[in-house]
């Protein structure tokens, strides 16, 4: 009987335990986890901080019967290292466990910034349940919150921060928000949207330094000096991967893994945020971070864990944020690729003063990224379009001169390519 142990009761792990479970019924199944809590999904933490959800809310499985049901023994532990030699795991309890096949899908942790005084009291992440529990236990109305950090995740525990009626600012070190999904228009137009709905925002700087107490005093590098009766760091995140080193298992940013999500070593597998898997669209390894892609290589890595031979098609790129009720987008290579060309439109004064802004990227007749601030109608399109590399033909000069016809852009050439499955609801035509 095959033993499977999956590392990380994340969504990847679960959606890998289940797909093992439906195709190999008599193969055993450990789900280690290093939380007690039952398995849960980090994106439904800013919605149980706005009290749209209670914890059970944010569980992966509702039934608690859930695992048992299905015979996958769970295990609360933490994996210490990795033997490939010996195929066995040293937790941190001075425990081993034996495998057959295991996947590494322990997902990421957050990045902690090199700042005296980030140890103190009343200093948190919002990266578990733990964090989550203590930043509402502070984060009552009006209180001062200072939060480092505005990209993706920081912009998502902000929404949901001032829905709890504090008083916040946020510092970021990049140029604008969000840096890593936005352009610089894009970012300052995010900036501004925020500003205007009372937020302080701090970009192009940093936190030097935090003075324990109640409150708390935060200095900036440019000179100020901001109470706080909370500061959240959500400065970014990297793969939870340190427990592999001198294992023998080859990790870059991630752990490297080929087109059926294997390891360099073979019957060990990775899946999710700690795994960096081949993009179709950049042809390079990369780490993308995002629930959609953690499911999909869950589910090749699964099934090839049980003897099917499956490709992961790509990894997605693809971010769509809602600030404050500013929705914004960014598809593949939205900073473009050498020998790209770009064009971009801006309207400050659309939808009632929110503004819009969309950049699209191409390479020869192809779209391989964009980025939009406000512009709702196409998302769907424009991730169309560069996860399928259509080739636009005249369209190209049309949406260089006119980038709002990406609808018909893409109706035009996908369809032409036998491309469309109609225009992203799913049925053919």
């Amino acid at each position: 009987m095959t033993h499977h142990v999956i590392l990380g009761a994340g969504p990847a792990g679960v959606i890998a335990a289940e797909t093992i479970r439906k195709q190999a019924p008599n193969d055993r199944i450990t789900l280690v986890g290093d939380e007690a809590e039952p398995p849960y999904s980090r994106m439904a933490i800013p919605y149980l901080l706005m009290g749209n959800i209670d914890e059970p809310g944010t569980y992966l499985r509702k039934s608690p019967s859930h695992f048992a049901d299905l015979k996958i023994n769970q295990l609360f532990a933490h994996a210490a290292s990795v033997d490939v030699a010996t195929k066995t795991i040293a937790l941190s309890s001075g425990e081993s466990l034996a495998y057959d096949r295991l996947l590494i899908a322990t997902g990421s942790r957050p990045a902690s910034p090199p700042v005296a005084g980030i140890d103190s009291a009343g200093v948190h992440t919002c990266w578990t349940l733990e964090d989550a529990r203590k930043i509402m236990a502070l984060a009552r109305p009006g209180a001062r919150v200072l939060q480092m950090g505005a990209g993706f995740i920081g912009c998502i525990i902000m929404e949901a921060l001032m829905q709890r009626g504090v008083q916040l600012s946020v510092v970021e070190m990049g140029d604008r928000m969000v840096p890593r999904m936005m352009g610089p228009m894009a970012g300052g137009m995010i900036k501004g949207w925020c500003e205007a709905r009372g937020v302080q925002v701090f970009t192009g700087t940093r936190v030097d330094g935090i003075e324990a107490g109640k409150p708390l005093k935060v200095r900036l590098s440019n000179g100020q000096t901001v109470e706080a009766d909370l500061v959240i760091s959500a400065t970014g995140v990297k793969p939870n991967i340190g427990f592999l080193e001198n294992s023998g298992i080859t990790c870059l940013q991630g752990v490297l893994t080929d087109e059926h999500l294997q390891t360099s070593v073979p019957g060990v597998y990775a899946a999710g945020d700690c795994a960096e898997a081949f993009d179709k669209v950049s042809g390079t390894t990369i780490v993308s971070a995002i629930q959609p892609n953690a499911a999909e290589q869950a589910r090749v890595a699964a099934l090839n864990m049980v003897g099917q031979r499956v490709e992961l098609r790509g990894v997605t790129q693809i971010n769509v944020l809602d600030t404050l009720g500013l929705i914004s987008s960014s598809f593949g290579n939205w900073q473009g690729v050498p020998g790209s060309e770009q064009v971009e439109l801006t309207d400050r004064q659309a939808d009632g003063g929110k503004g819009r802004h969309l950049s699209l990227q191409f390479k020869d007749d192809v779209l391989v990224g964009c980025n939009s601030v406000g512009w709702t109608e196409h998302v769907g399109v424009m991730r169309g379009l560069v996860e399928g590399a259509v080739r636009l033909g005249p369209w190209k000069d049309v949406l260089k001169s006119d980038p709002t016809r990406l609808m018909q852009a893409y109706l035009a050439s996908a369809q032409a390519q036998g491309q469309w499955n109609g225009a992203g609801d799913g049925r053919r035509r």
